[in-house]
């Protein structure tokens, strides 16, 4: 199978939640018209750590998942995110959306104090591709269970079913040997907030990214920059991202996406408990970046 669809920017969505916490459906519908229609961004990701995964129920999940899946028919792939602590709850969850569309399960390693060794990583991933039978991305962002180059590219290269790596944390070294070790083989994804612009000059084939939902139509003029050659213009969109994702990463990063999705007049519903809202600290600055960049 081909995942070369897999490509350019693909925020990962907020699940908007309304105060009793259910899914306002309709929010959702209109955040992915959005940003397909508007944003013109290249694929959607569900259900990731922007979506609040790991507090969404098996049923919750694949509701999100139906939702934007049939709003965006055949226009992007869809990225069903599932952040579980058993090789055999992500399986349950992967099954649970088998008969959608989705172009692949992107999956954290688990993210409980142990640490599996890594013969147990490997299994890890290769059962849960087995047992779906569904494209998998790793995605790599839990500290205590973080992944090594050379295990990434291990697992690429022994487990048919892993078809790429979202590249999380900050260390952009990282992400430049795995490129290199496996970026041949394997669609590599960034996640480095913070140095889109140069993950995109080494040759990340796209990104998966909170600041891609706080700002998506900034960031695809920062990917369409890249792609052109055109260092001038991404180093200047680079300036304006950079103070965005300093003002927006903390604990609460959910919900301050929302904040930026609010300021520029898009819905997003509110975190769950317990995430907390945007405080009014976080919203000056938030604001400041936003209008320095000329969103707002």
């Amino acid at each position: 199978m081909s995942n070369e669809h897999l490509y350019g920017i693909i925020p990962p969505m907020v699940t908007p939640f309304r105060t009793d916490g259910s899914i306002d459906l309709e929010m959702l519908r209109a955040e992915t018209r959005y940003l397909i229609d508007t944003a013109k961004v290249h694929g959607l990701a569900v259900c990731g750590s922007t979506g609040e995964g790991h507090t969404l129920s098996k049923e919750e999940t694949r509701l999100v998942s139906a939702t934007v899946i049939e709003e965006a028919g055949d226009k992007v792939p869809v990225i069903v995110g599932i952040i579980a602590n058993s090789t055999s709850a992500v399986v349950e969850y992967g099954r649970a959306v088998r008969d959608l569309n989705v172009a692949a399960l992107q999956v954290t390693p688990v993210h409980y104090v142990f640490r599996p060794n890594d013969d147990a990583m490997v299994r890890h991933f290769a059962d849960i591709a087995g047992a779906t039978e569904m494209p998998v991305i790793i995605y790599n962002v839990v500290p205590w269970t973080y992944l090594s180059p050379q295990l990434l590219t291990r697992i690429i290269d022994e487990v048919p079913g892993v078809v790429g790596v979202k590249q999380s944390a900050g260390d952009m070294k990282l992400l430049a040997d795995l490129l290199i070790m496996a970026g041949d083989r394997s669609r590599i994804m960034t996640a480095v907030d913070a140095l889109l612009y140069p993950s995109f000059a080494l040759g990340s084939v796209g990104a998966i990214a909170a600041t891609l939902t706080a700002v998506p139509e900034l960031c695809v003029k920062l990917w369409n920059a890249c792609q052109e050659g055109d260092h001038q213009t991404g180093r200047a969109i680079h300036e304006k991202l950079l103070p965005i994702w300093n003002a927006i990463f903390d604990d609460n990063l959910p919900a301050n996406i929302r904040y930026c999705m609010e300021l520029q007049g898009r819905r997003g519903g509110v975190p769950r408990p317990p995430m907390p809202v945007t405080s009014e600290a976080q919203k000056g600055p938030i604001r400041e970046a936003l209008a320095a960049a000329e969103l707002i």
